[in-house]
């Protein structure tokens, strides 16, 4: 189709003119899909070390099956995951995609008269996501969105037959609203056309209606109701100050609407707002986190939401109206996601998901608070009751809060053994994301076989923390997150069991800039660092990313185009200071990355090694932002490993990897 011969030939091109980069002569080796430069030959010993690790697998919930018997769930049995079927619990995984890509974003239909699923796909890792549907009778699938632009956030219409979505089909840049049929592709009736980012929400009980807002960003969002017919859009709360907002539902007999906000408190609160007289009530005024996902039963009966307790996640389930709590089984110390109730309003699946287990389905009878679970994914062989489980510890920081220092909250994964060991410092993305403590074989690889302290800190810019800490980096500030890193390693140097003197940062997309930028402020005190798809110049990175994410992040780094700001990204951006790092880094990128372009990686390695630097360098052709596949993900991961062991963990002249020693 066009969409995947336009992203062939345009990575082509951009892969040509990579190659075409003066930079210091490193041989640079094809491998399949990878291109490597600087790294060496991974020994065997590593990568049978990792082995175990490399293939422990995990269970992603998609939702009920249509009619009711069994859950629809994503997973890898292959190079990519893909969407199973499990019919009952415990029951085996039956295999229903098959591509060469991944497969995300299914959403089976609400009603069994439509016994099927949409579900999105890009190619390459491009992330121009298309909208598929999946007929679970003939096994058959047919495309139904365009081939060539963005696509997402799609929701059925409760007759199982229409469902809306955004594109950025008019001018490759707007996300607008359109209403499809799986029964009529190319038919899209366009709803909404008013510039920027607005995503889609969930239909009325009548389907007259749907949820839409408009995305500023993480500290503001606009919601709506959106009526199909006159196309008129309602406020649902018209707030005078930025809000930030989150899942906007309606009540399921269509005369409230239920959300999470932050307006006048310094979390999102779980409220409902009567349609009828205006009148908006906080539900969890009690409750000092943020409330996440929220999911109304069917029948309008029970109401599940999550909190997200200092990274940890709390479910709640309550009776409607009233908000009576629901009798619950005890539930691990972990992360619960996707939540999704059944058709009857009987029975909640949802997923579990931490340090010592990777994520799998589960699911809640409402009536008895019986749990069971409906997935047991593989673990490699792996001994999961011996891994780390994490430490919440804060720091003192720079700056002051009441008169006291600011702290800042890290999971701290701390190996056997008395030390003193190694640290790696594990910086997320977003820079609104938040470290949270899921399953991650890479982690516990390090943790228990390397003998590698992880440390990942949540800096100020973390969502999870409220509003306040969440605005803290944004703009001018945005080096007082670099500072936070500082703090972590005086904490650090004030731990026994820890090597102060041996200390890696790790990080991909915004955590990438800050393993660049801490490692230009903190280079006489790192010994390494880990680039993945990292930001390295902030101009050139806004000026690059794709059309439909530009005004996005000018919001959170500031408008390159005005020259104060112009200036004051410039001075901050790690390429210009590239000559203050001295010390070894290992650098990683997806060719077809639509959010940090290539062209950010491939000038920072040009810059070290145009200051004689050591940097290896691993690009992969057919990934983007982050590496999907397996074969790919693997290399990288050993390459990793090698790159720790001999830069970071042991003496630079050892014959041999520390794994193996």
């Amino acid at each position: 189709m066009f969409y995947q011969r336009f992203l062939s030939v345009f990575a082509a091109a951009l892969f040509c003119a990579l190659l075409a980069a003066p930079v210091t002569a490193v041989e640079r080796v094809e491998r399949g899909n990878l291109v490597i430069e600087g790294i060496p030959e991974i020994p065997q010993e590593v990568e049978d070390q990792l082995q175990r690790y490399q293939n422990a697998r995990s269970a992603n919930l998609q939702g009920w099956h249509p009619t009711g018997e069994g859950v629809l769930i994503s997973t890898r049995f292959g190079e990519t995951s893909q969407v199973h079927w499990v019919r009952e619990p415990g029951a085996a995984r039956q295999q229903i995609t098959f591509f060469d890509e991944p497969v995300g974003g299914a959403e089976p239909s609400p009603t069994p008269k439509t016994e099927g699923f949409l579900f999105q796909k890009d190619v390459g890792g491009g992330e121009f996501f298309q909208i598929f549907y999946f007929d679970l009778k003939t096994g058959k699938y047919r495309l139904l969105s365009d081939g060539e632009s963005l696509n997402g956030s799609t929701n059925w219409a409760h007759d199982g037959e229409r469902y809306a979505f955004y594109s950025t089909r008019r001018n490759g840049q707007d996300w607008d609203v359109y209403l499809g049929d799986i029964n009529k592709p190319g038919e899209e009736e366009l709803l909404l056309e008013r510039g920027g980012a607005w995503v889609v929400g969930g239909f009325s009980p009548d389907d007259k209606k749907i949820i839409v807002a408009q995305y500023i960003s993480a500290n503001e969002t606009n919601p709506y109701i959106l009526d199909l017919a006159t196309k008129e859009l309602t406020p649902i709360d018209d707030a005078d100050e930025p809000v930030a907002y989150s899942g906007v539902s309606f009540a399921a007999d269509g005369k409230g609407v239920y959300f999470a906000s932050d307006r006048g408190t310094e979390f999102k609160h779980l409220r409902y707002k009567d349609l009828e007289s205006g009148e908006t009530r906080i539900l969890t005024e009690d409750i000092p986190w943020d409330v996440g996902q929220i999911e109304i039963s069917p029948d309008g009966k029970h109401i599940a939401f999550v909190v997200n307790a200092d990274g940890l996640s709390e479910l709640h389930v309550r009776k409607l109206p009233g908000l009576e709590p629901v009798k619950m089984p005890e539930l691990p110390t972990a992360l619960i996601y996707s939540l999704r109730f059944d058709a009857y309003g009987q029975r909640l699946a949802f997923n579990i998901n931490s340090s010592q287990s990777p994520g799998d389905v589960h699911s809640l009878e409402l009536a008895t608070g019986k749990l069971t679970r409906w997935t047991f994914s593989e673990v490699g062989g792996l001994d999961v009751e011996s891994f780390s489980v994490p430490q919440l510890v804060r720091f003192p920081t720079f700056d002051e809060v009441d008169g006291e220092s600011r702290t800042i909250p890290a999971f701290y994964y701390q190996p056997s053994g008395p030390g003193p060991h190694p640290v790696v410092i594990d910086i997320h993305g977003g820079p609104e994301g938040q470290e949270r403590p899921g399953f991650s074989p890479f982690t516990q690889f390090l943790v228990q076989e390397l003998g590698v302290a992880m440390i990942a800190p949540n800096v100020r810019g973390s969502s999870g923390y409220g509003k306040s800490y969440l605005q803290l980096d944004n703009g001018m500030k945005r080096e007082d997150s670099v500072k936070d890193i500082g703090a972590l390693l005086d904490w650090i140097e004030t731990q026994p069991e820890l090597d102060s003197e041996r200390v890696a940062v790790f990080g991909g997309s915004y955590g990438g800039y800050m393993v660049l930028a801490s490692m230009v402020h903190y280079d006489d005190r790192l010994k390494a660092g880990v680039d993945i798809v990292g930001i390295s110049n902030f101009v050139t990175f806004l000026e690059n990313t794709q059309d439909y994410r530009r005004d996005l992040r000018r919001v959170e780094y500031g408008d390159e185009r005005d020259p104060e700001m112009r200036a004051f990204l410039e001075k901050i951006s790690p390429t210009n200071h590239a000559e203050k790092i001295s010390n070894p880094l290992l650098v990683v990128q997806g060719l077809n990355d639509p959010r940090v372009p290539a062209s950010e990686s491939e000038q920072m390695v040009e810059e070290i090694r145009d200051n004689g630097g050591e940097v290896w360098y691993l690009l992969a052709k057919d990934e983007g932002h982050g590496f999907r596949k397996k074969s790919n993900r693997d290399y990288f991961l050993a390459a990793t490993a090698l790159f720790l062991d001999r830069y970071l963990i042991g003496d630079d002249e050892a014959e041999e990897p520390a794994a193996a020693r």
